[in-house]
């Protein structure tokens, strides 16, 4: 391996473990400070930060199912497609933007799963808009997810 691919290589590595890290650090500091609080507006009400315990998917997507539902899909069902993605990427030898938006995908879904798997629940709290159009409540890793989805697509479509 040549010195340029092996300093790409560390510098993918770090920076998936910087997306993990900065998602548990941020759940964390959301769960002490503004659980039970009321929403936090800034940037003229651009952001907002307001804890929630998300036991969905996206957009709190399936909360309302029975907890056994909702162990299969969002524990089993995820860690599997995660497992998946992973092995797919390896046998078919992904490199590049594609497997950095692929590690983007892998690593915001592995930190919403071990959530999921160790207290039930996704700590979401950032809220952006302007005026009457906002997002739902989301995380870092959700940035993560959508972003590495963003990147796949985009690297496939030029590409292709």
């Amino acid at each position: 391996m040549s010195t340029v691919k092996a300093i790409t290589k560390h510098l993918l590595l770090l920076a998936l473990a910087s997306i993990v890290g900065c998602d548990r650090v941020t759940k964390h500091v959301a769960t002490e400070t503004l659980a039970g609080t009321p929403t936090q507006s800034y940037l003229f009400d651009v952001i907002r930060l307001s804890y929630a315990e998300n036991t969905g998917s996206f957009l709190s997507l399936g909360a309302d199912l029975p907890e056994p539902f909702r162990f299969t899909l969002f524990v089993l069902g995820s860690g599997g497609l995660l497992v998946f993605l992973l092995v797919y990427a390896i046998r078919s030898r992904w490199s590049g933007a594609k497997l950095f938006a692929l590690g983007l995908f892998v690593e915001g879904g592995a930190s919403n799963w071990a959530d999921r798997v160790m207290v039930g629940h996704v700590v979401d709290f950032l809220n952006v808009g302007v005026g009457p159009i906002r997002t739902g409540i989301f995380n870092v890793a959700d940035v993560a997810i959508l972003a590495g989805v963003a990147m796949l697509v985009f690297t496939e479509y030029w590409q292709g």
